[in-house]
């Protein structure tokens, strides 16, 4: 979607003044803040990946599709926290969604190792280097993945900024309540 897409709607009624448009962009860029969009993304992707990990060692087993879970949870903190409206807000939640899955299947992976061999998890986490990661993340790699990966991606992305349909428009325009 297009920096302007989130102004944009479809026609339902009378086209609000290309100038009210213009001042309510400047005034909803105005509220953008990029740096604690970040901050609440990396915030989100942590504890989405923290979660994943927990619901695993409860199920005894990987439930993948707590990856589309991270999805959401990032995407709507970078978009509570950053108010954004351009697609680079977009970015920042597709990015670290899938730093969340990606951590949260890593966290997940060393949690069942160190179930079945006795292990401490903290122990055995902080043995793990580079090398062995990439191992354990392509040893662990189902094609299913990519699947829940991509829609974590998507809602990462979709749900991060703002997007204004007719009606939120029409209602700010009038000096309504924002959204």
């Amino acid at each position: 979607m297009s920096e302007e897409g989130a102004l944009q709607a479809e026609a339902t009624g009378p086209q609000p003044d290309p100038a009210q448009l213009l001042y309510l962009r400047q005034q909803l860029e105005s509220e953008q803040n990029l740096p604690l969009a970040v901050v609440a993304g990396l915030a989100a992707s942590l504890a989405g990946a923290a979660a994943w990990a927990a619901v695993t060692v409860l199920a005894g087993y990987q439930i993948g599709f707590m990856a589309i879970g991270i999805g959401f949870l990032v995407g709507y903190a970078v978009r509570a926290a950053g108010k954004g409206i351009s697609s680079v807000y977009g970015v920042i939640g597709a990015v670290f969604s899938l730093v969340g899955c990606a951590l949260g299947n890593l966290l997940a992976v060393t949690a069942l190792v160190a179930r079945s061999e006795g292990l401490e998890f903290f122990s055995l986490l902080s043995q793990l280097t580079p090398e062995l990661i990439m191992q354990l993340m392509v040893t662990t790699f189902s094609p299913m993945d990519v699947l829940f990966y991509a829609i974590a991606l998507y809602y990462g992305y979709r749900l991060a900024f703002r997007q204004l349909g007719p009606e939120e428009l029409q209602q700010m325009l009038s000096g309504g309540a924002g959204v």
